[in-house]
Parts: C-alpha cells; structure tokens; sequence
C-alpha cells in the first residue's frame, strides 16, 4: 500500500517480517492502515464453507453498499500468479522428462536385445559350465549399468548448474543438496535395471544346448 509523506497515524502494532509478493522480491516495508473507507478487506472462510460464506457476504454487502458490485479474490488465487510462468516451466520439463526416460528405456532395451544377442553363445558356454541365472544375469547388466552411470556422473555439474542459475532469480531460495543428485543417480540405474533385467534373465534361463546346438 502506498504512503504518502502527509499521512500520519497512530502504531497500534508491530508483526514480524512476512513476504506479501513473489519470493523473487526480496522482503518489502509494508504499512496496514486502518481506514473508514478501505480499498480492501480481509476475510478468513472455514474450510469447506467457501460458497455459502460468499453467498452471506454478497448479500450483507448489498444490503450496506448498493451501489458498489460485490467484488472478491482469493489471497492464494493471487499469490500463485506469482508462479504462473514456474508452473507453466515445470508441466514443460515434465512432459520432456517423460519422453526422454521412455526414449532413452526403449534405446536400452533395444542396445540389450542386440547385445545379448551377440553373446549368446557366450552364455550358453559359462552356463554349461555352472554359472547360475543371478550370475548372469549380474554379468549382462553390469556392462549397461557402467555407461548408465557415467551419463549420470556427466549429467550432475550441468544440471546443478542449470538448476543454480534457475534459483538465482529468487530472493529467498533454497541450497541444492547432494543427496538428491545420489537419489537421481540411483533411480536412474533403477530404471536401467528393471529395462534390461527382463531380456537378461531370460537369455539366461534359457536352455544352453539351443544356444551351442550350431556349434
């Protein structure tokens, strides 16, 4: 609210700082007058009464001010405007994020399908010899979980610093952990998982003489 230099008043209080616009701002002097004629007033609604409460104050307002239509906001409404452009950011990078994990998940079923493939034989050969399915199946995946986590490790610094310079924008914001990078990498080494386990253990419980029958 805007003061003017003529404007004098009596402090009847004073509260703690709090943020009345975008947490891009940093924390403004704000002065709440009491005046006969407000441009605003404040009403706190009961959860769940939000339409019977807006109905009894349209009709009070009606009855002391005729002449002025009912109008009226909602203070949370107001304040998520604030983060619209956020909000709209986030859908976007969700949706690309969807796609890229199911591009990338088709890609690495497709690359396991070729490479088991081209190791049949090999397998056939260390199960005659004793190898169990946990072994071989370890055995298929180690070598896709190696590349997954490198892209993981390359991927940290550009994303920490994306996300820095995102936050730079806000005045109060928050510091990025490391341990939500370990929980991206490892859920990123999950995904690989369930995405090349299938097509692992199947090759691997698969009958050995069929592999060797040409051999």
């Amino acid at each position: 609210m805007e003061i003017y230099e003529e404007t004098k008043g009596k402090v009847i209080g004073v509260i703690k700082d709090f943020n009345f616009a975008s947490l891009r701002e940093s924390i403004q002097p704000l002065a709440i007058m009491l005046r006969n004629n407000p441009q605003f007033l404040s009403v706190k609604l009961k959860p769940g009464t939000s339409q019977a409460s807006l109905n009894y104050i349209s009709k009070i307002w009606k009855q002391l001010e005729p002449k002025y239509p009912f109008d009226y906001f909602f203070i949370d409404e107001k304040l998520n405007q604030y983060y619209q452009s956020d909000t709209r950011l986030l859908n976007v990078l969700s949706i690309f994020s969807g796609l890229a994990i199911c591009i990338a998940c088709l890609g690495l079923f497709g690359l396991s399908i070729y490479t088991v493939r081209q190791r049949t034989k090999e397998i056939g050969i260390r199960k005659v010899l004793g190898a169990s399915v946990a072994q071989l199946t370890l055995l298929l995946s180690t070598d896709f979980l190696k590349l997954v986590l490198i892209a993981a490790i390359a991927a940290f610094p550009i994303a920490w610093l994306a996300m820095n310079r995102w936050l730079r924008d806000f005045a109060y914001r928050i510091n990025i952990s490391w341990w939500i990078f370990i929980i991206a990498g490892l859920s990123a080494i999950f995904i690989a998982l369930i995405t090349i386990s299938f097509q692992a253990i199947k090759t691997a419980m698969a009958n050995p003489v069929k592999s060797l029958r040409t051999e």
